[in-house]
């Protein structure tokens, strides 16, 4: 599980290292189309999934999060870097997921979701104070905000999708529909940059690696763990991205930056956090496109 969530760290990294060609959106719908196709496949083998369950507009709905994370995120660690953009991207998901289940599902978030959200906010304010040496993009910062708005709409699409599908077959509509919908995106950008060994292996870890593979391993892991500890597992994904922003690509965070990251991560692991409260009164802890913070309480056989 933990490596599952190191692998999702990788996803900025791997867009900035491909070659210059590689357009934000570009990167996302392959990523999408790679993926998605080798999770269906795999979910159409292992017979968890049903024509059927296309039909469902919760589906379609968890797709339309899906795409529009990949261009909202790619497009926002292009602009201002690929620890700035994860981490704003990570830190407001919660927000958003609570915000959206209690306009949609009437679920009103609890005191400490609202308490581990102000420090959230509080820690994104630091980081886009920072003076370390990285330059805030706010089209960026924006859209890092959009990629964390987009995986609410995906997580609450998504505890309506879990109820009539199975997990498995849960991911494959979610990552081959939000392919489908990405896919016009294709026929219009320059892909020669998938020519470049570079550019190859970018995708084929993004598609396979990144997406695919993670989610295998992160669904073997979820059987032997409770949740909850899947969830703080989970925030090794920030941390990869921060520790490859600055060792790989040479992005500098200042001590701003670093409080304010150390304040997000916090406010995620206070909401990951087992509580006493009844299931369901603390929504915002599920939180990033991908993962256990859109799963249900332990025993129910749910994905990311």
């Amino acid at each position: 599980m933990l490596l599952a969530a190191v692998l999702w760290g990788t996803t900025g990294t791997a867009q900035a290292l491909a070659p210059a060609g590689a357009q934000p959106a570009a990167v996302g719908a392959v990523r999408l189309a790679i993926g998605g196709a080798a999770l269906l496949l795999l979910s159409l083998v292992r017979g968890r999934l049903r024509l059927a369950d296309w039909r469902r507009p919760a589906a379609w709905v968890a797709a339309a999060g899906v795409a529009a994370y990949q261009v909202c995120f790619f497009a926002g660690v292009a602009a201002t870097g690929v620890a700035l953009g994860t981490l704003v991207a990570i830190g407001s998901a919660p927000i958003s997921a609570g915000l959206l289940e209690w306009l949609v599902a009437g679920e009103r978030p609890s005191r400490r979701w609202a308490m581990a959200t102000a420090l959230a906010v509080a820690g994104c304010a630091l980081l886009l104070s920072d003076d370390g040496g990285w330059q805030v993009n706010w089209a960026g910062v924006l859209l890092a905000l959009g990629a964390g708005a987009s995986f609410a709409v995906y997580t609450v699409a998504g505890k309506s999708l879990l109820r009539a599908v199975t997990p498995d077959g849960y991911v494959a509509l979610a990552f081959a529909g939000g392919a489908v919908l990405l896919a016009p995106i294709l026929f219009v950008s320059d892909l020669t940059w998938l020519a470049e060994p570079r550019g190859v292996l970018a995708a084929l870890h993004l598609g396979l690696v990144a997406t695919a593979a993670s989610y295998v391993l992160f669904g073997r892991g979820l059987a032997r763990v409770p949740a909850a500890t899947a969830t703080t597992l989970s925030l090794a994904e920030p941390l990869t991205a921060a520790l490859l922003g600055t060792l790989v690509l040479g992005e500098r965070l200042g001590p701003a930056a670093l409080a304010g990251s150390a304040l997000i991560l916090v406010a995620l692991a206070w909401l990951a956090w087992p509580s006493a409260e009844p299931a369901g009164t603390t929504p915002s802890a599920q939180s990033p496109p991908h993962r256990a913070r859109d799963l249900p309480p332990r025993g129910e056989t749910k994905a990311p």
